[in-house]
């Protein structure tokens, strides 16, 4: 059976991003194994600390490397994704051997998927920012379908992820789509 491994830019348990998650979960249905990526402890990026990779960092890469695809629920902060999930990018785009740029990284050609839930945006403005920077990084995305949600005001009150008919049917569409990537 096939593993996706969601990946959810909001530390928030309660984040819409994860209600949204959730609701792919049970698109995928019985389909995949769908797992979360836990990497709230990965320090900052930084060099001085980079070799050998600090213990979440290897824990993160092998966890990744597992998974058949990746499908990234992308908040929007300030117009932007968030930094927790660009510093996650960042330990992954690095070599796994010290400057060995040669060697494949744990996300090269890892087929992947995104989508997010924001303001009147619809998180666009993140997904439109992470795009170029998944792609640099050599992952094999799939863009069609894509899902974004501008949360209504019902939502923002009650702290609930409310989906339209419309939004779970794109929803369903892309992890049948992805399903379909991952053969």
């Amino acid at each position: 059976m096939r593993t996706i491994l969601f990946i959810v830019g909001s530390l928030r348990k309660g984040s819409f991003n994860r209600q949204m998650a959730h609701a792919a979960e049970k698109a995928v249905g019985s389909r995949a194994e769908v797992r979360y990526l836990d990497f709230a402890d990965l320090p900052y990026m930084n060099q001085d600390i980079e070799y050998p990779a600090p213990e979440a960092v290897a824990r993160v890469r092998q966890t990744i490397t597992e998974a058949d695809g990746l499908w990234f629920f992308t908040p929007e902060y300030n117009a932007s994704y968030p930094g927790l999930l660009k510093n996650l990018l960042d330990w992954l785009s690095r070599p796994l051997l010290p400057n060995n740029y040669a060697t494949p990284t744990p996300v090269n050609g890892k087929p992947a998927t995104l989508c997010g839930a924001a303001g009147k945006s619809a998180a666009m403005n993140s997904i439109g920012k992470l795009i170029p920077l998944l792609e640099m990084m050599k992952l094999d995305l799939m863009l069609e379908p894509l899902t974004s949600v501008a949360l209504p005001p019902e939502s923002w009150t009650s702290g609930d992820l409310v989906l339209t008919p419309e939004q779970e049917q794109s929803l369903q569409a892309q992890a049948d789509a992805f399903l379909a990537k991952l053969g």
